[in-house]
């Protein structure tokens, strides 16, 4: 038993090592606010839910926080690293809950994914309308619908909280998701057909 704690361990921190990696690669999409990037470093957060089951895959996602702070600190008060710890409970329960309760199949993998990239996506929409856009405008002196406009210049329909919301937030963070979830489990696949996740992965209890 100690032993395969020990590989569990051995595998997390070099999927929290990937993860810190792939955050430094970037990039901004079109029709996007400047300040929304897409990076791939849920993928190994995935690949440690899938295989090792939910502890493991927080302990990817908190580390990696950890290591973007030290490395690049905040630029939003901490309001955007709390914003992501919240997600992280809505990246691990669901994904893990479905995908085990569904046999490990296909078919609740893609459900699980789904699910969680919705509340994702909605606790996203929660944090800008009720707590980040308000605290810059806040900190401004501005009105929120100001901040938004003041952002928005890649995007002139985009004119108010609403539309900031349903142009830019929903999108983004469906694109960004789907792109991760897309990515992490057919690589997961890829590494259990090769036995690279052989000694680690969580076994399926039988009645």
């Amino acid at each position: 038993m100690k032993r395969d704690f020990t590989k569990k361990l051995v595998y997390a921190g070099m999927l929290t090592a990937a993860a810190g990696v792939l955050m430094a690669f970037e990039f901004s999409i079109p029709m996007m606010p400047p300040f929304y990037k897409i990076d791939f470093s849920d993928v190994p957060s995935l690949i440690a839910i899938f295989t090792m089951g939910p502890a493991a895959g927080a302990v990817v996602e908190i580390a990696k926080l950890l290591i973007k702070i030290m490395i690049s600190g905040t630029n939003t008060m901490f309001v955007g690293e709390i914003a992501n710890l919240l997600s992280v409970a809505f990246l691990v329960i669901p994904v893990w809950f479905i995908y085990d309760k569904g046999g490990r199949t296909l078919k609740s993998a893609l459900l699980a994914l789904s699910v969680s990239a919705l509340l994702r996506t909605g606790v996203a929409c929660f944090m800008n309308t009720y707590v980040t856009l308000p605290m810059y405008a806040a900190a401004m002196g501005l009105s929120v619908d100001e901040v938004v406009r003041a952002v928005s210049s890649f995007n002139p329909h985009i004119v108010d909280l609403r539309t900031f919301i349903l142009l830019a937030t929903i999108p983004f963070n469906l694109i960004k998701i789907g792109l991760n979830s897309a990515i992490g489990y057919l690589l997961y696949e890829r590494l259990l057909k090769a036995h690279a996740l052989k000694a680690v992965t969580v076994k399926k209890e039988t009645a």
